[in-house]
């Protein structure tokens, strides 16, 4: 993604977890670091590290960046944003990955066609999923470059509907969560089972990790074909799928997802 025609200067405002990780890959990606410039009044060693080694620029740029990326800590959005109205222009594409707050939440900030971004912690590794919308007012041009700035940290889906955004919250959003609290307790009942603690968790870890390599190499494979697959009619697998399904973990999961909707829907507003 070499910096050219549709990216004349991006401004990343945050550069914590979410906002070095995009910083990250779009070094990796070859960017030219020389029209990216990055603003955090608290940034991280690693991050001021890598920005000093690749040239990235630490400040405001003289003038407004053709595209402006918000990954600041979303209660902090009334602060910042007086800030940065002199660096937005109309046609300035802005990225906001600000969970909870919508593209109207932005617009009455700063001026920009607005594209919302929903990315997932995974994205520190490459292997996130975003969902984004864009505003009225985003261009195919500059969703076509929103969409390769997302993409460098995984794949990413187009919504038409901004109203999405708060069940992609609960899945996909808050998902990894669900799969990490299942690996803690995958590992648990290995200790109980009688395996000792070390071996109970890295059993665990590659458990899910091997499974969810064979969900990414094989997408045309459902995986519900994928899950048959491992379950032996009268089985080991089998059982114990028996069990899960008498607790009710696919309504605990349905509901797991309705309450984190909700709160999302919550401090949305």
């Amino acid at each position: 993604m070499a910096a050219g025609g549709e990216i004349a200067s991006l401004l990343l405002v945050g550069a914590g977890k979410m906002g070095g990780a995009l910083l990250q890959a779009w070094l990796d990606r070859d960017f030219d670091a020389a029209h990216v410039y990055v603003l955090d009044p608290q940034l991280a060693p690693r991050i001021a590290a890598l920005c000093a080694a690749r040239g990235v620029m630490v400040g405001a740029p003289a003038t407004p960046p053709s595209v402006l990326v918000l990954a600041v800590k979303p209660q902090t959005l009334d602060d910042v944003a007086p800030a940065l109205v002199p660096l937005a222009r109309q046609d300035t594409l802005v990225i906001s990955i600000l969970a909870g707050k919508t593209i109207h939440d932005v617009a009455q900030r700063l001026p920009g066609a607005i594209v919302r971004a929903m990315p997932n912690i995974a994205a520190e590794v490459g292997s996130g999923i975003t969902a984004a919308v864009a505003s009225a007012s985003v261009t195919s041009a500059q969703k076509h470059t929103a969409n390769a700035l997302l993409s460098a940290v995984g794949r990413v889906e187009w919504l038409s509907d901004e109203s999405l955004i708060d069940a992609i919250t609960a899945v996909s959003g808050s998902g990894p969560a669900y799969v990490f609290y299942f690996a803690e307790c995958l590992a648990e009942a290995a200790v109980a089972a009688g395996l000792p603690r070390d071996l109970a968790t890295r059993l665990a870890r590659a458990t899910i990790e091997g499974a969810g390599a064979l969900l990414a190499r094989r997408p045309e494979v459902s995986v519900t074909e994928l899950r048959a697959a491992v379950t032996s009619p009268g089985g080991t697998t089998a059982a114990a799928l028996a069990v899960l399904s008498e607790a009710g973990l696919e309504k605990l999961i349905a509901d797991a997802v309705a309450a984190a909707k909700r709160r999302a829907r919550e401090l949305s507003g």
